[in-house]
């Protein structure tokens, strides 16, 4: 078990009257961002530059994987007003790209995927040249659920698979591999005009051959971003740390990523998936023209 933080990890905390901004309108408008709820390392970076990424359907997931921060338990019903409210506040930021996720929500019936839907309508129609990127949990496999966003057309469909199979029944206890791989290849197939993306922590116990074998997999589901990071524990009940990968290693993984073909990876101790997220689509549509 790893304990002491690497250098590279290392976050100075800016201040701007950006961060503040961003803060008092999230309030304002009774919005949640996983960069808050998830402790996200790179949040004030975010916020500094003027942008977030939108948690809908509540805090609260009801789901308990043993790496994320977020509250887990009972949730409340989904507000109505909740896209609406986005939508202002991608307006507000004139956000060029728009990121969009939410917690797991496995009591409803389609797992929130029309709340998914209503958000992509409501920003569309405030801010027409805004891209949307959805990030959706795993609608326990639902194709009808699936459908259902990919007909609103998002820019950029992603879902985590967030680690290697193997430690699935550690790290995801509620999730299955295959079924999250699924998700991937039936957006891709049933959409094929739409951006697909995925990504996953590494430090948990992981070898370089079974994360070599999960892009294999990624690729071959026709995911066209992945976006590898280190794992941090963010609570004092989340699994520790096994140790922490060197930046070299991820350069590494970069160049593996390049050599797999896939359209933009981003590897590095401090990626999130939704980091730099209108960077990385700007090079898929680059090399798409």
């Amino acid at each position: 078990m790893s304990t002491r933080l690497p250098r590279w990890l290392r976050v100075a905390i800016p201040r701007s009257s950006k961060i503040r901004r961003v803060r008092r309108l999230l309030s304002d408008l009774r919005l949640v961002t996983v960069c808050d709820e998830a402790r996200c390392p790179n949040r004030a970076e975010c916020y500094g530059c003027g942008t977030a990424t939108f948690m809908i359907l509540g805090d609260v997931c009801t789901r308990d994987c043993r790496f994320c921060a977020v509250k887990h338990g009972r949730p409340a019903p989904p507000d109505p007003e909740e896209p609406e409210r986005v939508a202002e506040a991608v307006r507000r930021l004139n956000l060029k790209h728009a990121v969009i996720t939410s917690v797991t929500r496995d009591d409803l019936d389609d797992g929130g995927a029309a709340h998914f839907a209503d958000t992509i309508r409501a920003i569309r129609k405030k801010s027409p040249s805004t891209t949307v990127e959805v990030l959706t949990p795993d609608f326990r496999g639902s194709t009808d659920a699936l459908n259902t966003v990919l007909n609103e057309n998002p820019t950029v469909f992603n879902h985590n698979v967030e680690t290697v199979p193997r430690l699935y029944p550690i790290v995801r206890p509620q999730a299955d591999f295959e079924r999250s791989i699924r998700i991937l290849y039936e957006a891709k197939r049933r959409n094929s005009s739409v951006v697909t993306k995925s990504g996953f922590m590494v430090g948990l116990g992981e070898s370089w051959a079974e994360v070599a074998e999960l892009l294999a997999r990624l690729k071959d589901a026709g995911v066209d971003i992945v976006t590898v990071g280190q794992y941090l524990k963010a609570a004092p009940d989340r699994l520790d740390v096994v140790r922490y990968w060197h930046p070299e290693e991820f350069e590494r993984l970069q160049e593996f990523c390049q050599w797999l073909g896939f359209k933009a990876a981003l590897c590095g101790p401090l990626v999130r998936s939704s980091h730099n997220a209108a960077s990385v689509l700007d090079k898929v549509c680059r090399s798409r023209s």
